[in-house]
């Protein structure tokens, strides 16, 4: 599911940074179909094994490829950093279906892949969460401006790549706990430069805050645990997944969902529940099994976070199945 939903971010970032008309129609539905092949040939038990593995490996290749149509033709170079991201996320997920194939561990494949979205969301999250509220805080009229990308936003994304690198390498190292920490605490101070406080009125951006600040506690939490410190790791990890992941593609997709079905950009109550439930299932996700050892707290946890997504479903699907009220 995560290779599906960081898709889903990152397709809906696309015109964002590359100023092009969004994948969509045939070629959107065709991406969905190989994604869903994906999900059956990789349930089916009776299918070979090597044709479950092409399948499924041959989705973020093609997500991959796209990325890259898209960096080519806009001629969006600065944002070539992504495609190479996106590719290297493709080839993570090679290599799982490759050492599985060869009955081998497939844990360094795991966390590369883990890894690399990480590196994604301090990246594309931590351009597009400013901008969106610089607009925003213009529209309102206020003299606050959340600071331009710099070398500082610069060095924080590279300790994220640093620190993902020696997590691949040596999960358990002390530097590498340490190397967490350090980028969490720089990119808590990305967060802050951004003046997130003054969105409240708008939940449509102060949600990207939001998501940004999972990014932020789920480089704390994970050098934490490696360092021995809070949570234990696999607690931690879903800090990045239930919460960083989840909640930032649900603030990107509704935002892009609205904007390119020419609706105005702002969250009604049922997208504020959305974004309420994505965040206390991974509230619950992280936390839970600290305060309560019971199945209960997961499968709120799991009822909550999923419940987002099938409200998004519910409420954008016909959205984005009908004309634009631009068109």
């Amino acid at each position: 599911f995560l290779p599906a939903v960081i898709t889903g971010f990152l397709l809906t970032a696309i015109p964002n940074w590359t100023d092009r008309t969004p994948i969509r129609g045939n070629e959107l539905l065709s991406l969905w179909a190989l994604w869903l092949a994906g999900r059956v040939v990789m349930a089916v038990p009776f299918l070979s094994p090597l044709l479950s593995s092409l399948i499924d490996g041959a989705f973020l290749v093609v997500v991959a490829g796209l990325a890259w149509r898209e960096i080519i033709a806009g001629k969006s170079w600065p944002q070539a950093p992504i495609g190479v991201l996106v590719s290297l996320y493709a080839c993570a997920n090679v290599l799982f279906h490759v050492w599985t194939l060869n009955s081998s561990e497939t844990d360094r494949a795991e966390r590369m892949g883990l890894a690399l979205v990480l590196v994604l969301l301090s990246l594309i999250g931590g351009r597009v969460t400013p901008n969106f509220t610089r607009d925003f805080l213009a529209e309102q009229g206020r003299a606050e401006q959340p600071a331009p990308f710099s070398r500082f936003d610069g060095l924080s994304v590279v300790l994220v790549g640093i620190a993902a690198v020696f997590w691949i390498v040596q999960p358990q190292a002390l530097m590498t706990g340490l190397l967490w920490v350090a980028a969490g605490l720089l990119n808590l101070v990305r967060l802050m430069r951004w003046y997130g406080w003054l969105t409240w009125r708008e939940p449509l951006v102060l949600t990207m805050h939001v998501s940004f600040a999972w990014v932020v506690l789920a480089l704390l939490v994970m050098g934490g645990a490696i360092l021995g410190v809070g949570l234990p790791i696999t607690d931690a990890i879903h800090a990045l997944t239930t919460g960083a992941v989840g909640a930032m593609t649900l603030a990107v997709m509704t935002r892009a969902s609205l904007g390119h079905t020419g609706r105005p950009k702002h969250a009604g109550p049922l997208t504020v529940c959305i974004y309420l439930l994505v965040n206390v299932g991974a509230l619950l996700r992280v936390f839970g099994p600290s305060l309560d050892s019971s199945h209960l707290v997961l499968g709120l946890a799991a009822m909550s976070w999923s419940s987002a997504y099938l409200l998004f479903a519910l409420i954008y699907g016909p959205f984005l199945l009908r004309p634009s009220l631009d068109d």
